[in-house]
């Protein structure tokens, strides 16, 4: 039996919030979260999680690039909208 998703799982649900994360600069602490909008309680649930993952961590570190991946995804089950902001223009993803 294949786990294919139907259209019910991949619904679009509407951001209940809106982060911003900002690279400060190459000495830590590197990043700062700012709220847009949102549960302040929510909000500060995930930024205190973003800041467990990232506090160290400047972009060019190899393991920068994993946990921002973690950090999407967990934007992404909390329906909330998630701003980067490196400092510089990024590449576009490629397909």
């Amino acid at each position: 039996m294949s786990q294919v998703p139907t259209s019910e799982s991949t619904e679009v649900v509407e951001p209940v919030g809106h982060v911003q994360i900002v690279y400060l600069g190459p000495v830590a602490p590197h990043w700062e979260c700012r709220m847009v909008y949102g549960d302040e309680e929510q909000i500060q649930a995930f930024v205190d999680r973003v800041d467990a993952r990232l506090r160290f961590l400047p972009p060019h570190d190899p393991q920068f690039r994993r946990n921002r991946e973690r950090v999407n995804r967990d934007a992404e089950r909390e329906a909330l909208i998630v701003e980067w902001n490196l400092g510089y223009d990024e590449e576009p993803a490629q397909a």
